[in-house]
């Protein structure tokens, strides 16, 4: 009996020692087991820019093309968009007999077509093969279209692309066939048409186009002085309203660099100059670089002219358009602005190293309201800054994926 009790004593002894331990622990360490942990940023790969939402007017470097005989309807020879030559066709007016003409050119189109279909005749060529790919795109493209006048263009390109196939087809038939006979027929009466009709050529070589708004002769490009907000403001065009095709003229343009003019008042624009190179995000969300040229000072507003080399065709719809102006764009290690500390004009960060803090210069490069773009000083830079090289030597860089802490 007294053997367990003595037993039971040493237990005791052995678990108030145990407590007492434990006690002076929680009491000596209490500021570690109840420290809230310190809260960090890892360092990461990113980019930061300056961006603004704008109006602005496209100018172009154009030639509108206009005959006497502009009543009687034109022919386009060239495509809407398609590339044209000094001194090429462009378009041509209707002549005054003409309609009974091409009724005739059509009957004969669709003999020829009736009379190959029928005898199975097969005349390999790369024109032929290359036309019906075009019927077949063209086709294609028009089962979501919902707007009429791109239809109606659509379905104007098919009847050019069946009368250029006859055309061919006829011209490859043996000269002695009826077919040969027929396309002989066609090709002099499309030359009655010729003689008869007034034809437009380009006084340049570029894009020949249809969409003449007649803006051409008021927005142009050779001189800038001209603008202002309220000129631009008369015109009431609608963003993004796509230009319609003129039945009466077309036109020739620079398809290597067109102009975008804005009328602006924001912070990054009063301090921009001539010469500054930025980048433009168009509506289809494709970025171009663009270069200021033009700046001209009103009341509260700016004129700028922005010039780009980029997209230059895909603009041949619109006049005005919306866009994004990135003023500045910069890319490389990103971190919150929370974890940058400054003393004696240098910025640095802090890194806890296993139980201590070191303090690292670093550059900032851009920085908006939240985040920053920075990179790590040259050792020459930081002697600059007043280092030794032995404290370079023994300085940490900032690194990807490096927890830095947050303030």
């Amino acid at each position: 009996m007294k053997k367990v009790q003595d037993e039971n004593s040493k237990f005791k002894v052995f678990a108030t020692i145990l407590c007492m331990a434990f006690i002076i622990f929680l009491v000596t360490n209490s500021t570690k087991v109840f420290k809230k942990p310190t809260n960090v940023y890892v360092v990461a790969n990113g980019s930061l820019s300056e961006e603004e939402t704008a109006e602005g007017y496209i100018i172009r470097d154009e030639i509108v093309l206009q005959g006497e005989n502009y009543k009687n309807g034109m022919v386009q020879v060239l495509s809407d968009g398609e590339r044209v030559a000094k001194s090429e066709i462009v378009f041509r007016y209707y002549s005054n007999s003409e309609e009974s003409i091409l009724n005739e050119i059509a009957k004969l189109d669709e003999e020829i077509s009736e009379i190959l279909e029928n005898s199975g005749m097969n005349l390999p060529s790369s024109d032929i093969v290359s036309i019906e790919k075009q019927i077949e795109t063209t086709v294609d493209s028009m089962y979501d279209l919902n707007y009429l006048q791109k239809i109606q263009e659509n379905k104007n390109k098919i009847e050019a692309y069946i009368s250029k196939k006859a055309q061919i087809t006829g011209t490859l038939s043996p000269s002695d066939s009826y077919v040969r006979q027929l396309t002989d027929k066609r090709n002099e009466l499309e030359k009655e048409i010729e003689n008869g009709s007034e034809t437009m050529y380009a006084p340049i070589s570029g894009m020949a186009s249809y969409r003449v708004d007649g803006l051409e002769n008021i927005l142009l490009a050779d001189n800038f002085d001209y603008l202002n907000s309220e000129l631009l403001d008369s015109f009431n065009l609608k963003i993004g309203a796509v230009v319609p095709l003129s039945s009466e003229k077309g036109k020739v343009f620079n398809n290597f660099e067109c102009y975008i003019a804005t009328s602006i008042n924001s912070e990054k624009a009063m301090l921009a100059q001539v010469g500054d190179e930025v980048t433009l995000r168009l509506s289809d969300s494709n970025e171009i670089d663009a270069e200021i040229v033009y700046i001209k000072e009103e009341n509260e507003n700016r004129i700028l002219v922005f010039k780009i080399k980029e997209d230059v065709s895909e603009l041949i719809e619109y006049r005005k358009i919306s866009f994004e102006i990135i003023w500045w764009k910069y890319s490389g290690l990103k971190i919150s602005n929370s974890c940058l500390t400054e003393e004696n004009d240098i910025t640095y960060v802090e890194k806890d190293r296993t139980g201590f803090v070191e303090k690292i210069p670093i550059k900032v490069l851009r920085q908006n309201d939240t985040y920053s773009i920075v990179e790590n000083y040259t050792d020459e830079e930081l002697l600059d800054l007043g280092y030794s090289e032995e404290e370079i030597e023994d300085l940490n860089k900032i690194r990807l994926y490096d927890e830095i802490i947050l303030h």
